[in-house]
């Protein structure tokens, strides 16, 4: 009896909104939604996030730029090479360098003379400390022990005698005139360089002193050559008041008269000067400095005195 009862007409518009699928008719307006919110959102985010950014910040929108950074030079070779000659010569030492320009010099002579013209002047204190480097080295290579003045210890160290020697024969013209204009100069070299002479020893063979004999006679002829000159400048006030009168006489007296002839020279020039000579070993001249001083001052030094002509 149910089954007969009449089912109500359907509406006509029903139809209208159901023409299309369900699947259609209900994706259609969620997803325009859908895309709606998330550019909504996607516009909050970003808005918080250039908010939240520090350069949108009080505290940075006050803070000074970095400044321009100098750029690091590159390397872009870094394989091995040689060092230039500048940095090359910074790690010499002394003993070093004289090696390499010494050797420089043998292989190309033509060298030698731009050296010494390049080279500074040897110093009178640079030079005796040269040559007492040679009288450490020889008295550091005598024999512990022993006499020291026998042939056996002349043997052990006549090398290192002759290396001396043959420096105080090198290093002794360059002092002395015309090389040397200053008598100052040569004098005080003379009196260094004597001193050493002095230092070396004495063998007890004849034969063996020959070469320090031999270094007092040089340098008996370098004084006579320097005195002259001294007493062509400035009437020779230089050895009237350098006092070269009393250290001539005490190195004369020390080398046991091997410095006679100087110590004559000297005498001769002093006593022409006005003054009486000294003798051998010791003396002193009697001359009154002051009444030379004040001749050479008024001009009338020499007047009355007799001329002499040639060497003295």
């Amino acid at each position: 009896m149910n089954s007969l009862v009449a089912t109500p007409p359907v509406p006509p518009h029903f139809y209208e909104h159901t023409r299309l699928s369900p699947t259609r008719s209900m994706s259609t307006p969620q997803s325009s939604s859908s895309r709606k919110r998330k550019a909504d959102e996607d516009s909050n985010d970003h808005d918080v996030r250039m908010s939240a950014s520090p350069t949108n910040s009080p505290a940075f929108s006050h803070r000074p730029l970095p400044a321009n950074r100098p750029m690091k030079r590159s390397r872009p070779n870094v394989s091995g090479r040689p060092l230039t000659v500048p940095r090359l010569l910074e790690t010499l030492d002394t003993d070093a360098l004289r090696s390499v320009l010494r050797s420089m010099c043998e292989r190309h002579p033509e060298l030698n003379d731009e050296v010494v013209h390049t080279a500074p002047r040897p110093s009178v204190s640079s030079t005796l400390q040269v040559l007492s480097n040679y009288q450490s080295t020889l008295r550091s290579s005598f024999p512990l022990g022993g006499d020291p003045t026998s042939d056996y210890a002349y043997n052990r160290v006549r090398q290192h005698l002759t290396n001396l020697l043959d420096a105080l024969s090198d290093f002794t013209p360059h002092f002395l005139p015309p090389n040397e204009s200053q008598a100052s100069t040569s004098l005080s070299y003379l009196d260094g360089a004597t001193n050493i002479i002095h230092s070396l020893p004495r063998w007890s063979s004849p034969q063996n002193n020959i070469e320090k004999d031999s270094a007092y006679e040089e340098m008996c002829k370098a004084w006579i050559l320097v005195i002259r000159e001294a007493a062509k400048r400035g009437g020779g006030i230089q050895l009237q008041y350098g006092g070269w009168d009393q250290k001539l006489a005490k190195h004369n007296q020390i080398s046991g008269g091997k410095l006679q002839n100087a110590v004559n020279e000297l005498s001769s020039i002093l006593g022409w000067m006005g003054g009486s000579g000294f003798q051998g070993h010791g003396g002193s001249s009697n001359a009154d400095p002051g009444s030379i001083r004040e001749q050479l001052l008024s001009g009338t030094y020499g007047h009355g005195m007799p001329l002499k002509v040639g060497p003295w």
